[in-house]
């Protein structure tokens, strides 16, 4: 018996807006409230992470590596418990260097939280211009 809880395509479109907003506000609770405690979160071209800690932990690393965070959204599309993010996410380090990376972003949603997160961009556009390694 399946007991997830469907989301409507709105309120699945809403819950990753805020997430994608809440990094700008370099809001770790708040980004943390919206996955499950079992998800998955995937830069695609690295390996998976798997659970709330360890997503925490490269979430929390990364916002340390960047004086400035913006996930803009270009496009956005959602059906029940999945959404589909065009973005352009903007990254300044401390030392002034900046990066402006496209990405897709899939989320797939599960009793009104996010279960899995996939990102797909070009590895090399993020780590040259950067100097970090995922």
């Amino acid at each position: 018996m399946n007991t997830t809880t469907m989301m409507t395509a709105e309120a699945s479109k809403k819950l990753v807006a805020d997430f994608l907003g809440a990094w700008q506000k370099r809001d770790i609770p708040g980004i943390m409230d919206c996955f499950a405690p079992d998800a998955v979160y995937h830069n695609v071209p690295v390996a998976p992470i798997k659970g709330i800690a360890g997503i925490r932990k490269i979430f929390e690393d990364f916002l340390a590596a960047f004086a400035y965070a913006d996930l803009e959204i270009i496009r956005i599309c959602a059906e029940p418990n999945l959404v589909f993010a065009e973005r352009v996410d903007h990254f300044r380090l401390h030392d002034g260097r900046s990066v402006d990376l496209p990405v897709n972003g899939v989320f797939e949603l599960r009793d009104g939280k996010i279960w899995r997160f996939s990102d797909y961009f070009d590895l090399a556009s993020f780590e040259g211009p950067t100097g970090l390694k995922l």
